[in-house]
């Protein structure tokens, strides 16, 4: 049985209903691929790697986790800090607007509760995925120790994956962001970049630059992600432009990119080929963004991934 582990953040999600209602949820990107992942290929052992805090919001947050069927061996309980939490709000054309509560936030100690026990699990792995994000949360004095742990989950030959997954008022300054890229980029056997991320970083502004870009870290498997408009991956020196077929009928573009990393990589390792990974996860990502919310419901999502022919 195949398994992947995915490192950062999971987040308490507060969404507008109404003027006067909020509905609240769990939800943070690496979570969020994780869910879409075991939902579509269940056959594949799914963990989060991450720290909660030890409340109430914690708790049922790690009763979720096993309600996705999500492996939690690896979710430790911090004795002072708690979840992080952030509002959402979307427009009428589903694009988001976000508003974040986690400078206490318990995951931005993971780092701390990975020791020689957890390193032994993590190397049992086929995948350890992380985001820019989870880079981007985890405490400066921390990142040499997490740098040391994924260099050896890759000698253990575990393929390192990253998404660089941008958000520029978590980092310092974006000469940080570049020297820590760099170092997740020269170690990644599988990155799922998106232009936009990539044109803020480094001025590179098609899919074509992205691939040019990341050509000196000779990365076995390049999925570049353009919206709604294509899909363009690289895996040796074979290039392939992947035609999708845009939603109409969008409602919350929440997640759509985690959806589609969770079920590319389930689709890999699962021995699909990269152009039927990607058919699949452009799928759920569709199926995603036409439900309100990061985690669609899970039956409206099976329905909607039956039909894609998962």
């Amino acid at each position: 049985m195949k398994n992947i582990y995915f490192i950062g953040e999971c987040m308490v999600e507060l969404r507008a209903m109404s003027a006067a209602t909020l509905h609240q949820s769990f939800a943070g990107d690496v979570y969020n691929s994780a869910v879409y992942l075991k939902r579509c290929f269940p056959q594949v052992t799914t963990s989060v790697v991450t720290a909660l805090g030890q409340d109430n919001l914690s708790k049922k947050m790690l009763e979720r986790f096993e309600g996705e069927q999500i492996n939690t061996q690896l979710v430790f309980a911090h004795d002072s800090k708690v979840p992080g939490v952030y509002y959402i709000e979307t427009d009428e054309y589903g694009e988001r607007s976000f508003i974040y509560w986690r400078n206490d936030s318990a995951a931005k100690k993971v780092v701390d509760f990975l020791d020689a026990d957890a390193l032994e699990q993590l190397c049992q792995g086929d995948m350890f995925f992380f985001s820019g994000i989870s880079l981007a949360i985890i405490e400066e004095s921390a990142r040499e120790h997490f740098w040391k742990v994924v260099t050896q989950l890759k000698d253990a030959g575990v393929k390192i994956v990253f998404d660089p997954n941008y958000r520029a008022r978590l980092w310092n300054s974006i000469e940080e962001t570049k020297e820590q890229y760099h170092l997740a980029f020269t170690l990644a056997d599988i990155t799922l970049p998106g232009v936009e991320d990539l044109t803020t970083l480094y001025n590179v502004h098609s899919v074509e630059a992205v691939v040019e870009y990341l050509e000196p870290y000779k990365i076995e498997e390049i999925v570049v992600k353009n919206g709604p408009e294509s899909v363009v991956t690289k895996q040796a020196d074979t290039l392939q432009s992947h035609t999708i077929i845009p939603v109409t009928n969008v409602v919350d573009t929440t997640s759509a990119g985690d959806a589609f990393n969770g079920v590319y990589l389930g689709a890999r390792l699962s021995d699909k080929s990269i152009s039927s990974a990607v058919q699949l996860a452009a799928k759920a990502a569709g199926a995603v963004i036409q439900q309100p919310g990061a985690i669609a419901p899970k039956d409206i999502f099976q329905l909607a991934m039956v039909e894609a022919g998962i």
